[in-house]
């Protein structure tokens, strides 16, 4: 099962997608995260269910230094990488 997550609010320069990796990992989901130019970041997970609404249910929370105001989540399809990787800026 596939999540693309995206985390808006104060969630760049936080340590965000450090925190997502550290997460993800414990959670064996594979996949991305990145910030996005419009100050956002954005995830893609791939794993069980269950893991997947824990890692979205962790979002709301963020790191300690982040204020998220909103998570969005829609499905997602592909091929699940082998491991969970933090990507460039797009």
């Amino acid at each position: 099962m596939g999540a693309r997550i995206r985390v808006t609010g104060r969630v760049q320069g936080v340590f965000f997608r450090d925190w997502t990796v550290d997460a993800a990992e414990a959670l064996g989901i594979s996949g991305w995260v990145r910030n996005r130019r419009d100050g956002s970041v954005e995830i893609l997970g791939f794993g069980e269910e269950a893991a997947l609404r824990e890692l979205v249910g962790r979002c709301h929370r963020g790191p300690a230094a982040a204020q998220v105001e909103r998570v969005q989540v829609e499905a997602a399809e592909g091929e699940a990488p082998p491991d969970f990787t933090r990507e460039p800026t797009v």
